[in-house]
């Protein structure tokens, strides 16, 4: 332990900052450019927050604009379609993480115990491509597929389901799924290199021993290859917790019709339309960011502490 360095963020007991500075000096001096960014683009920016307190005008200011307290709060939560939009977000944001987390995990493993080469790598790229599309390509496909002659559409009716377009649909729950289903498809192949990156690093030598001794494959990935995974699968679903609310603003405008407000509408969709619509209000926008951004916080920390109770490993 006594040995590690700026790298780990652990000085060791006894040795000074200016020590520290002239051993380490070059790891510093690397580092400088990111806190530069940081400062400039995420903790400078930080004092935009007390716009969610203010009837904030654009030609006064952000420190002369009227301080008006809680009022942008009020009205965020007390608008008629709050209660909707935040129950769309949860359900859409729970149904994402409990059928979203598995995904690249599963397909991780599959390009692990593919043997031949080239179709591994031809597979992969195929199933990166669709985070690199556009969200505007991503949901005019989706339309396409789930409109009323749309391939998704005539598979379902072939299992004896009504012909129609499914996005025009306001039964719960067809529009999250459609998002989920979406996203999974969307990042799932993405999502699975950091998995396919750790599979990679644990010992062939360990598998072949447990092959020699007769473990079949599928007790080599459940003895072998998942226990060496467990802890970046904790770390990851920490995270997921933590942005579980980050329901794409983008998708859900892009797919969803007055006819499904009522389950389609998310918070970042209903503030849109009740800060930038008939007129621009900073101050609503703000407090909805503001109030986002506490309630991810608070779920991070939350689960994070679970981790950190229930097992050896945790984010922090």
């Amino acid at each position: 332990m006594a040995k590690q360095n700026a790298i780990t963020g652990y000085r060791p007991k006894g040795v000074t900052w200016k020590k520290d500075f002239q051993k380490n000096g070059l790891v510093y001096l690397l580092y400088l450019p990111i806190l530069v960014y940081f400062i400039i683009f995420n903790y400078i920016p930080m004092a935009g927050v007390m716009m969610a307190f203010e009837d904030y005008k654009v030609n006064k200011g952000l420190f002369a604009s009227k301080w008006v307290g809680w009022a942008n709060f009020q009205k965020l939560f007390t608008g008629d379609m709050f209660l909707n939009a935040f129950r769309n977000t949860t359900c859409m944001a729970v149904l994402s993480l409990i059928l979203g987390f598995l995904p690249p995990i599963i397909l991780a493993i599959l390009f692990s115990e593919c043997k031949p080469k080239r179709f591994k790598r031809v597979t992969q790229i195929m199933s990166y491509m669709p985070n690199f599309v556009s969200a505007v390509v991503v949901c005019a496909l989706v339309t396409e597929f789930v409109g009323m002659n749309g391939a998704v559409t005539q598979l379902l009716c072939f299992f004896g389901a009504e012909k129609q377009n499914w996005l025009a649909n306001s039964n719960i729950p067809v529009f999250w799924l459609i998002y989920v289903f979406m996203g999974i498809w969307v990042s799932f192949g993405y999502g699975s290199i950091i998995y396919t990156t750790a599979i990679s690093n644990v010992s062939g030598e360990i598998k072949e021993a447990a092959a020699l001794d007769g473990a079949n494959r599928f007790q080599r990935v459940w003895h072998i290859i998942l226990p060496s995974i467990k802890n970046l699968c904790i770390i990851q679903l920490t995270m997921a917790v933590g942005t579980m609310f980050m329901v794409g603003f983008d998708r859900v405008l892009l797919l969803y019709m007055p006819k499904t407000y009522e389950t389609s509408d998310v918070l970042y969709t209903y503030t849109y339309r009740m800060a930038f619509g008939n007129k621009i209000d900073y101050g609503v926008s703000t407090a909805s960011s503001l109030f986002q951004s506490v309630l991810g916080t608070t779920l991070l920390l939350s689960s994070n502490a679970l981790t950190r109770k229930f097992s050896e490993y945790s984010l922090f």
